[in-house]
């Protein structure tokens, strides 16, 4: 079992220990559940109380909580960020085994580094370039001439379709579809025509992709993911969407196709955009929000109504639907005003 003493953590964040630096610390909890044994964290002050409480044997925290701490304190001005890296080292890695498993299929024309894995089950296609350390758990495919960089790890039943350009240490999680075509479709008398994707999907360095999430190929053009991107779980991404080094984007929301989002946006969860957009960098959208106009300044966004009682919403939803009347009574109202004689001041 891992341990670490309480000043190599502290070392580890650049943080200041107050307390017993040689305290041995053999995992991370929540301040409700550690142990004697754990190292917890507190960065919402709506858990104050519970540190008050805390069994721990040591607190990440700022300086303007260090008193509330009955514990030793790592204190630091970033406990999250802290937490994350302190986690990191309790964290199990992937087995560090090499080579190929029976039950995968692998072209002998792919190339394959000796210190890669591919799992049970796998199927790698020709002209495939899978890169030192990476990890292809059981029931991945991947298509023909696609690439996928050192150290990068697809965990479970990841489908990476052809000519998809994976960069270093990226995580994929299980479900997860890369290089499906994208939704283009010809209307016709007839129906409707399928317009070929012969795009790609090109994906940065330190990209994390969660469960079931989906990124089209390219119409002609590449889908592009930069550096340092996380998408969340079941996220819908059209083909030649471009998105932005750093920006992070929530479950459940839907990118159209064409659309640009800048670098070191925020998009919460269930935010809909459409397509052939511009997000400016720094953009921070809310929850189940609608975008339908580019945006081209830094901020934070929102046009989610925000959930009320039913009783009200039914009486706001009346309103509503009188709101185009009463905007032309108001103007009405504004127009006899502006035309009344103005009274002369002496």
């Amino acid at each position: 079992m891992a341990s670490y003493t309480l000043g190599e953590l502290a070392e580890l964040v650049g943080g200041q220990v107050e307390g017993d630096e040689t305290l041995r610390i053999e995992g991370v909890a929540t301040l409700a559940g550690a142990s004697e044994r754990e190292i917890a964290f507190l960065a919402n002050p709506h858990y104050q109380d519970q540190l008050r409480q805390t069994r721990a044997a040591a607190v990440i925290l700022r300086e303007s909580d260090l008193a509330l701490s009955p514990t030793a304190s790592l204190v630091t001005s970033d406990p999250y960020l802290a937490y994350a890296r302190i986690a990191a080292l309790f964290a199990p890695s992937p087995e560090g085994r090499a080579g190929i498993h029976p039950t995968a299929w692998v072209s002998e024309e792919s190339s394959v580094h000796e210190s890669a894995w591919i799992g049970p089950n796998c199927s790698v296609e020709a002209g495939v370039t899978i890169g030192p350390n990476c990890r292809i758990g059981p029931g991945c495919f991947v298509g023909e001439g696609s690439v996928i960089g050192a150290d990068s790890r697809l965990v479970a039943n990841v489908s990476v379709c052809h000519g998809v350009r994976i960069g270093r240490r990226a995580v994929i999680h299980p479900g997860v579809v890369i290089g499906g075509d994208g939704f283009g479709f010809a209307p016709h008398r007839e129906g409707w025509q399928k317009v070929p994707q012969l795009g790609g999907v090109v994906i940065g360095d330190d990209v994390e992709i969660g469960a079931n999430t989906t990124i089209d190929r390219g119409a002609l053009e590449d889908t592009v993911i930069e550096d340092g991107v996380k998408l969340d779980n079941q996220i819908q991404i059209a083909h030649n969407v471009h998105i932005g080094a750093h920006t992070v984007i929530a479950g459940c929301a839907g990118i159209s196709g064409s659309t640009h989002i800048g670098r070191r946006c925020a998009i919460a969860g269930g935010v809909g955009i459409a397509g052939h957009l511009n997000i400016a960098d720094n953009v921070t959208i809310t929850a189940m929000s609608l975008v339908i106009k580019s945006i081209d300044k830094p901020g934070v966004y929102s046009s989610g109504i925000p959930v009320s009682e039913n009783y009200r919403w039914n009486r706001n939803l009346v309103h509503l639907r009188h709101l185009e009347k009463m905007a032309g009574r108001l103007k009405t109202v504004e127009r006899r005003l502006d035309s009344r004689p103005h009274k002369q001041e002496d």
